[in-house]
């Protein structure tokens, strides 16, 4: 599976985005597609996810994100996209689009763990000035 993210850019604090993941290869095998942000000096955080796709889909969104930042897919063109609205200066970082083949997590905690994700794209840059 290859990954492209896109759409990252300079917004104002407020101001909303959406930055979308283009998925190729095998993408049926695609059980989960997280949303990542990894900002300098701080560890990658999941903010987004969607999981459990060959049942249907579950989505989970972090709690620092909550109510500002939605997921969504578009199967037929393999695309996911990550709506961010209401950002802040601190929602600035790099995001990564990942995936995980299987379609379950052994643990919910075991979602945020970028060890569970078996590939990542390249990341796009989201900065959001005060």
């Amino acid at each position: 599976v290859h990954l492209v993210e896109s759409g990252g850019d300079l917004v104002q604090a407020g101001g909303s985005l959406n930055v979308s993941c283009e998925a190729s290869g095998d993408t049926a095998d695609i059980g989960a597609v997280g949303w990542y942000r990894e900002a300098p000096g701080k560890r990658r955080e999941l903010v987004a996810l969607l999981r459990g796709l060959r049942e249907g889909g579950f989505v989970d969104i972090a709690d620092s994100v909550k109510g500002r930042f939605s997921i969504s897919m578009d199967s037929a063109k393999n695309l996911v996209h990550l709506q961010m609205s209401a950002l802040r200066p601190e929602d600035s970082a790099i995001y990564y689009c990942a995936v995980r083949t299987s379609n379950v997590f052994l643990t919910a905690r075991s979602r945020m763990a970028p060890n569970q994700y078996d590939y990542w794209g390249q990341g796009t840059q989201v900065t959001v000035s005060s």
